[in-house]
């Protein structure tokens, strides 16, 4: 049987953060850093999997059930488990994996890695028969595969956002997704043309999504749809912030209203987007830490130093993107002052005895395909 390769990229989401589990919306971007999955399949009941960010191998039987795998190697059970749960071949095999997608850092490095494994057995699949014929996975079907992976054989709550990221990237493009209806709209996000550059400012800081955190946020929000009478916060986006009237918990009514304008926020920012207008765009972003911070309560003291110190040091808007609790701030930033901008974030980094974060540029890169 012939070898397999198979890539997904990280992720970056411009806005619309925890979004996506309460049906709103959100505006990714597919990562230039991806992670690669190398299959050669075989005959036998299991898949040998290795990691280049872990010794030794992992041996994942065709037959594994949720929580028999743990750690790194979890993800790509849960992949294997999830398609043999909703009738989809999978052969034994040998599988490698190597990744440039920072773990922990909010670039969603677990979707990256779930979206490579799916890709490399379906196609390994097809491969091997004769038709692949009402095989084939859709992408958004693809996404929901990879995510039942991560929230019910990793315990990972995860919404659809980060797959569909990886599923859908494009260069030169943002996603626009409603989770409503799970539709996946590109707006245009080139802003290098436009004198201004993306740059990720990482922490350093790292997180879990598996941690309790997460999953808290997720059961205030449902709390506080259903103290409005709705089954979820989406329900009640066109009644605006007097509807959070009904909601009498005080961390629940501000982690709704989060979400509220949040979804607000990334129409808003789409908007600037088609107009070019990246300095509107900005200022959403900066306000979107601010609610993440204040009304969300998923920032640091490390994450809000970057993010305020970015925008003094004239970045047009920056916010922490990702699921919270450490990760990457990410800024738009006018090209002649990436250079001072990112001495001012390290010196004020250093002068808080906080470690030094590591600052790049980026774009917007393709989605998963076989290589």
């Amino acid at each position: 049987m012939s070898t397999v390769r198979y890539a997904a990229p990280g992720r970056v989401n411009l806005i619309g953060e925890h979004t996506d589990y309460n049906l709103g919306f959100a505006l990714p971007i597919g990562l230039p850093q991806r992670t690669v999955v190398t299959f050669t399949p075989d005959d036998s009941d299991a898949i040998t999997a290795s990691s280049d960010r872990a010794d030794g191998s992992v041996r994942i039987g065709l037959d594994t059930a949720p929580r028999d795998v743990t750690g790194w190697a979890a993800y790509v059970a849960g992949v294997v488990w999830a398609l043999r749960d909703v009738g989809h071949q999978v052969p034994g095999g040998t599988m490698s994996i190597t990744s440039d997608v920072e773990v922990g850092s909010g670039l969603s490095s677990s979707a990256a890695l779930t979206c490579a494994v799916l890709g490399a057995l379906k196609t390994a699949t097809e491969t091997a028969t004769a038709t692949a014929t009402g095989s084939r996975l859709d992408r958004v079907e693809a996404a929901r595969i990879a995510q039942r992976a991560e929230n019910e054989y990793v315990g990972a709550p995860t919404g659809l956002l980060d797959q569909l990221s990886a599923l859908f990237a494009e260069p030169d493009t943002a996603l626009l997704i409603d989770f409503r209806d799970i539709t996946v709209r590109p707006v245009p996000f080139d802003p290098d043309a436009a004198g201004v550059t993306l740059v990720l400012i990482d922490s350093r800081v790292r997180h879990s999504h598996a941690g309790g955190e997460y999953a808290d946020r997720r059961a205030s929000c449902e709390r506080a749809a259903a103290a409005m009478g709705a089954a979820t916060l989406r329900d009640v986006q066109d009644r605006g912030l007097a509807a959070l009237s009904a909601v009498t918990d005080p961390v629940d009514l501000r982690r709704a209203r989060h979400v509220l304008t949040e979804n607000q926020r990334v129409l808003d920012f789409a908007a600037a987007l088609k107009d070019s207008d990246y300095s509107t765009a900005g200022g959403i972003m900066t306000a979107s830490h601010e609610s993440m911070r204040d009304d969300f309560n998923i920032t640091v003291p490390q994450v809000d130093l970057i993010a305020e110190t970015a925008v003094r040091a004239g970045a047009l808007g920056a916010r922490m993107t990702g699921g919270g609790f450490g990760g990457v701030v990410i800024a738009l930033v006018p090209l002649d002052r990436v250079e001072s901008l990112s001495a001012t974030v390290r010196g004020a980094s250093a002068d808080a005895g906080y470690d030094e974060p590591t600052i790049r540029r980026t774009h917007s890169a393709a989605g998963a395909t076989a290589l």
